[in-house]
């Protein structure tokens, strides 16, 4: 018998559930802040995408991780300039919300790990050079470091 007398509703709600738990397992047990972190991170993601990269990302996505992805959506301040990964994770941070703190890196490894694994048409949207926040073909690469060449970092 069906949850909620609509099969595509108990998909969604079971894939979404589904999604929750490994972020969570990653993260720790608690699925509000698996919630948030989901949140944040495609949140961010979408940001920095244009129009039609946030919307073929969103088709791909269960219905009610759907719903996630555009809640706060604001097209018309698409897409962010975002360069570096500080600046990314500092997106990731901001979406948080008032929970207790999550590593922004954590939680976008633990949400692309999750989407990766349970769904094909998310790992084949993650693949694309525009949707990879660790990788230097997005444009997203680590902050430069203000030393000079051939100088140390290590404390003297």
């Amino acid at each position: 018998m069906s949850a909620t007398g609509l099969d595509v509703f108990d998909r969604t709600i079971h894939t979404t559930n589904l999604w929750l738990k490994e972020i969570a397992e990653d993260i720790g047990p608690d699925r509000r802040r698996a919630y948030h972190a989901l949140s944040a991170v495609l949140r961010a993601l979408r940001d920095r995408l244009t129009l039609e990269e946030a919307a073929q990302l969103a088709a791909q996505l269960p219905l009610l991780v759907r719903g996630i992805y555009y809640d706060q959506w604001r097209p018309v301040e698409q897409p962010k300039r975002v360069r570096h990964l500080d600046d990314f994770l500092a997106l990731i941070a901001q979406g948080e919300g008032e929970i207790k703190p999550i590593d922004p890196e954590d939680a976008a490894r633990a949400v692309f790990r999750c989407s990766t694994a349970t769904s094909p048409a998310a790992r084949s949207s993650w693949s694309r050079p525009s949707c990879q926040p660790r990788s230097a073909a997005s444009g997203l690469a680590p902050r430069p470091s203000n030393r000079s060449p051939g100088t140390s970092s290590a404390p003297g």
